[in-house]
């Protein structure tokens, strides 16, 4: 975008001055909604009293357990492939109409939470096109909104926020990665010679219609201009040194979306009466089986890929979906849940996402009982429950686990990537208990004929495999990087991966 003058930027920087006390307050006030209601539900569920989670600091007196002697306290995991009254899931078909809807519903009922069956449609809206370059590739750019319906509570709007953005030159629909993060412009296409001219102009004459005595200082200075065109900046490397992510995505013939989640529903406890809950809820409290916040971004994914599915640059049978940490949960369960997303890159995703539940290491599931308990459904506080009506429960009791959350994916691409503690992807995210899922839910996706890592023989005696070394030979992928707290050192893994299986070639 255009460079300030500094005495812009002044401005700006006393408006920064004046922001932060408002700031504070409005802290404040976000924190006391979300106690209220995290009261508010442990007062619907009966709970008195929650476990505490353990601490990250490694000094603390409660600090999180990282000693693997101790970390299987509940060592066997719910069978994927074992139906609730004891049957074994013996063909594809009976996993298809049987045992795969049981795992759903006991991911929505205690862990994810219902979309409810009248959440208001969404009309999409194409607010711009811009031609850009990444890198020296062109392309189309397009900004969008969805907006939900509101009509049943007009007090609340939900307008949805991404950008698609596809190669210029390909010859037909590419496929497309949909990605969770901040929505917008990847690199606008500004105003350059001529045209700039034109409103530097214009704000001078603008300038001097408000203070007269300003055309003696322009004279004064006549190189002077309000604007000035960005210098060139090369871009910012991924940490392992390549090109970023959309760079990579666009130069091997993908399109990839934007997808902004906060646009669907605010990452915090007091925006549960607001957001497309709030909304559905007419700005009431959830209940006990009310949707959490993964699962409304995983929502707002899907009526992001139903716009998808109508646009001609959009190849809409090989869609993706990828996020890191809180957004990696996101991503996971957003495939799980929708099977019209193709494949699926999950960075780093811990408890919540690919990490076992009843793992004692790192992050525990009283983290989020206690902590992000707005991510969930509202019965999976349960877990964390010390005292209650109902006694008191455990990470034990949860009748699902991470490595049927992998299995929903099932046969379709899904590539799971973590990073190392030593750069910053820490020992709290548990990156063996992702491995053990993942080893388990091979076994799905071998039923269903796909395949998994060829590792161990099971998730008791898995080993994770060497940094660097990818077991991608199949539909389940692994792989471990030597970077930090991102999957972008595994983008180009993944994309070869991908176009391997969904028969992609890159422009030449």
């Amino acid at each position: 975008m255009p460079v300030l003058s500094k005495s812009s930027a002044a401005l700006l920087l006393m408006m920064c001055v004046v922001f932060p006390l408002n700031r504070v307050s409005a802290q404040s006030a976000t924190t006391s909604a979300a106690d209220q209601d995290r009261q508010n539900m442990m007062d619907q569920l009966g709970i008195k009293a929650l476990r505490t989670g353990p601490s990250g600091n490694d000094k603390a007196p409660n600090h999180a357990n990282y000693d693997e002697a101790k970390a299987n306290p509940y060592p066997d995991l719910p069978d994927p492939l074992t139906m609730n009254d004891g049957q074994k899931v013996t063909s594809a078909q009976m996993w298809w109409d049987k045992r795969r809807p049981e795992i759903v519903e006991m991911y929505e009922k205690y862990v994810y939470g219902r979309v409810p069956n009248h959440v208001p449609n969404v009309t999409w809206t194409v607010t711009a096109v811009d031609h850009e370059f990444l890198g020296f590739t062109p392309v189309t750019a397009k900004d969008l909104v969805g907006e939900v319906d509101n009509s049943s509570y007009p007090a609340i709007k939900v307008k949805i926020h991404m950008t698609l953005v596809t190669p210029a030159r390909a010859t037909g629909p590419v496929p497309v990665l949909m990605m969770f993060g901040r929505a917008g412009f990847p690199a606008p296409n500004e105003p350059r010679g001529d045209d700039l001219d034109r409103i530097n102009q214009a704000m001078k004459a603008l300038l001097i219609q408000q203070d007269p005595s300003l055309k003696d200082v322009f004279a004064q200075h006549p190189a002077w201009e309000p604007v000035k065109a960005t210098p060139f900046q090369p871009p910012p490397l991924n940490e392992d040194g390549d090109l970023p992510n959309t760079w990579q995505l666009i130069a091997a013939g993908w399109g990839f979306v934007l997808f902004d989640p906060a646009s669907v529903q605010a990452d915090d406890g007091a925006g549960l009466t607001r957001g497309i809950i709030g909304l559905v809820n007419k700005g009431q409290p959830r209940t006990p089986e009310d949707w959490g916040a993964l699962r409304a971004w995983a929502w707002g994914a899907g009526r992001g890929l139903d716009y998808l599915e109508t646009d001609p640059s959009v190849d809409s049978k090989h869609v993706g979906i990828e996020g890191v940490s809180r957004y990696g949960k996101a991503a996971f369960v957003t495939m799980a849940f929708d099977r019209r997303f193709a494949m699926v890159l999950v960075g780093s995703s811990g408890k919540g996402g690919a990490t076992l539940l009843r793992r004692n290491f790192g992050e525990a599931v009283e983290s989020l009982t206690g902590g992000e308990y707005y991510w969930m459904a509202g019965n999976f506080m349960k877990y964390g429950a010390s005292e209650a009506t109902f006694g008191s429960k455990n990470p034990g009791d949860i009748p699902v686990d991470s490595n049927e959350l992998i299995a929903l994916c099932a046969p379709r691409l899904t590539f799971i990537s973590y990073g190392i503690p030593e750069k910053g992807d820490a020992k709290w995210l548990d990156h063996e208990g992702s491995f053990m899922a993942t080893v388990d839910a091979s076994r799905v996706f071998t039923l269903l004929g796909a395949k998994g890592p060829d590792a161990q023989d099971n998730y008791h005696s898995a080993q994770m495999p060497p940094v660097n070394t990818g077991l991608l030979d199949g539909q389940l992928a692994w792989r471990q990087h030597d970077g930090g707290h991102t999957d972008a050192p595994n983008m180009k893994y993944f994309i070869q991966w991908a176009d391997k299986f969904i028969g992609h070639t890159p422009p030449q």
